[in-house]
């Protein structure tokens, strides 16, 4: 399985997207080379993603900055011995405070091992991940793509990414995920850089709009 490392593996992707893909070229031309989106794995990259579930990226991270400097070390143990007001006036839901606490029960009492899923075949990983509340597919895709690093990771739901696509290829609409997957076939195996690519495209749409 290859896996994204370093920017030199970006910029292989992507020069095999533009030589694939047209549009993705004309992306390229626009925005350069995307940048590499890496993440810690485990407990702490994990639930960096649950924290930024559903918000903006500015709350999302003045929320996980809170929660890191109230929780040393950042691990499983130590979050579950962490009282729900500390969370709560971190700026955590309810709703994810539940979630991150049955992740951190779930790997401290070793129904979860996330090492041992890293290099698992996909249906695996998502099994493992959305056997727990308030972990679906959105928050698996990502983890793969910048907690693991996994070249030809994609995340059809991801609604950014779907209005990337539709501006860059010229659709009348939005595509759905199962049309994602079948666009995202000719990017294989560099789907990850090609999410990238389209991400940094999005952005570049919405400051030019701004």
């Amino acid at each position: 399985m290859r896996i994204i490392e370093t920017e030199a593996d970006i910029a292989e992707g992507t020069e095999a997207l533009i030589a694939a893909c047209p549009h993705l070229a004309q992306v390229h031309l626009l925005i350069g080379l995307p940048p590499l989106r890496r993440r810690a794995d485990g407990f702490e990259g994990l639930a960096q993603i649950v924290v930024g579930q559903q918000l903006s990226i500015a709350s999302a991270n003045a929320i996980w900055g809170r929660l890191e400097a109230a929780i040393r070390p950042f691990d499983a143990a130590t979050f579950l011995a962490t009282d729900d007001a500390t969370l709560r006036a971190c700026g955590l839901s309810a709703g994810k405070v539940a979630t991150l606490r049955g992740l951190a029960g779930a790997i401290a009492d070793g129904a979860l091992d996330l090492d041992s899923i890293r290099d698992k075949d996909d249906a695996a990983l998502y099994e493992a991940l959305t056997a727990l509340k308030g972990i679906g597919p959105w928050t698996a895709d990502i983890y793969r793509l910048f907690c693991l690093g996994h070249a030809d990771a994609w995340s059809p739901g991801d609604l950014a990414l779907q209005y990337a696509v539709m501006d860059a290829m010229g659709l009348e609409k939005r595509p759905s995920p199962a049309d994602m997957n079948e666009i995202a076939e000719a990017w294989r195996p560099w789907r990850g850089v090609a999410a990238r690519l389209l991400w940094s495209y999005y952005a570049h749409r919405r400051r030019k709009a701004a």
